[in-house]
């Protein structure tokens, strides 16, 4: 992608002049971001997909009770009727079961792979919406059917309105409104509240973004490394020739305190590690995610499947939450695989026959797919 393009997608913005103006500071409104956009998943496709066992979906509704919500598999007789006002349904990673919404994804690109997480469509009848809230994590609103009115503000109280099953603002105090119609997008940073009502049916398309906070990855990679930590620390005992008789024996020696201290931070001081750990960790595939591999044979060029997530660092390849150290023009063309999600058959055969294995191998998990 060049990032200096001026982009339809970003309002005539290049990615580049979108990410330094916009990104994570302030809102966006595009007035037909995909111009004449059609939703190329409708009602009944949603429905379908709602009720299976590897999608995660929501129902919400807000009666005469108040708020009401439940969690999927959602079967098409648990929902409400369609002519009922005030409720609607949310289907997340839409892109792991449609290569079309996959496809969509792929104009986020811009932003990096890590960061970019899925499309999440939201369905809801007339006055349906989820109420007023915040996101911690960056989002593009896509309208893609009907309309929908957005109310935004900068919040600064961020106190939630007690015994609802939602994060709902208790104070929300909108500064901006704009009505989206198909095409249309709006960009909201993190903690951006806002609260989104149907005008009739509509659907709302969210391209949402990943935002790990620190206690995450740190549990994550802590975890990794003690898996690794006799490789890593080694198995030197703790001595202490020069202890003295104590008449407090209760009392942990601040030897002991100062030996743990140093074994963790030896632990930890691993940087080639923790990158490695990171790699693995941010290609995972999504919960409830399975490949079925069919194999074929990779010489005739290969493709991504819209589920595999690969990246790179300077000095590893990582897929699906294996890591691959690479170099010299294999390490090239992989990366290219990563960024572009396709090698052609030329492009396969300059591979080394290690490479081209691993590709094989790839293929036969199901993680690939022909060109």
């Amino acid at each position: 992608m060049d990032i200096q393009q001026p982009l339809t997608l970003l309002g005539g913005l290049s990615p580049e002049r979108f990410m330094k103006t916009h990104w994570h500071k302030k809102p966006l409104l595009i007035r037909q971001a995909i111009p004449g956009f059609q939703a190329f998943l409708g009602r009944k496709d949603l429905v379908e997909m709602a009720g299976r066992d590897n999608v995660e979906s929501r129902l919400i509704v807000h009666g005469a009770k108040g708020w009401s919500l439940k969690h999927g598999p959602l079967a098409r007789r648990s929902l409400p009727p369609f002519t009922q006002k005030k409720w609607t349904f949310l289907v997340q990673g839409v892109d792991l079961h449609d290569d079309r919404a996959h496809d969509l994804l792929q104009q986020f690109r811009f932003v990096p792979d890590a960061r970019l997480d899925d499309l999440m469509i939201s369905y809801a009848t007339d006055g349906g919406g989820v109420g007023p809230h915040f996101d911690s994590y960056d989002v593009f609103l896509l309208q893609a059917h009907g309309k929908r009115r957005w109310r935004i503000g900068r919040q600064k109280d961020l106190s939630l309105q007690e015994g609802v099953p939602l994060k709902i603002l208790d104070n929300f105090v909108p500064e901006e409104e704009f009505v989206l119609e198909p095409g249309d997008m709006l960009y909201l940073p993190p903690k951006w509240a806002h609260d989104g009502i149907a005008e009739g049916e509509c659907m709302t398309w969210s391209i949402g973004f990943r935002s790990p906070n620190e206690a995450e990855l740190a549990a994550e990679l802590v975890s990794g490394l003690a898996q690794e930590a006799v490789d890593l620390v080694g198995e030197a005992m703790y001595r202490d020739p020069q202890q003295l008789a104590v008449s407090q024996p209760a009392a942990i020696p601040v030897q002991l305190q100062a030996f743990a201290a140093q074994a963790v931070r030896k632990l930890v001081d691993q940087p080639r590690w923790l990158d490695t750990l990171l790699g693995e960790y941010m290609t995972q595939a999504k919960s409830g995610v399975w490949f079925d591999g069919v194999g074929f044979d990779v010489s005739q060029g290969v493709a991504l499947d819209r589920r595999t997530r690969m990246m790179y660092d300077a000095n590893q390849i990582y897929i699906n939450g294996d890591s691959f150290r690479v170099g010299g023009r294999d390490g090239r063309w992989l990366r290219h695989l990563a960024d572009t999600r396709q090698l052609a058959a030329a492009e396969v055969a300059r591979l080394s026959a290690d490479a081209q294995a691993a590709l094989q191998d790839w293929a036969d998990n199901g993680w690939l797919k022909t060109l």
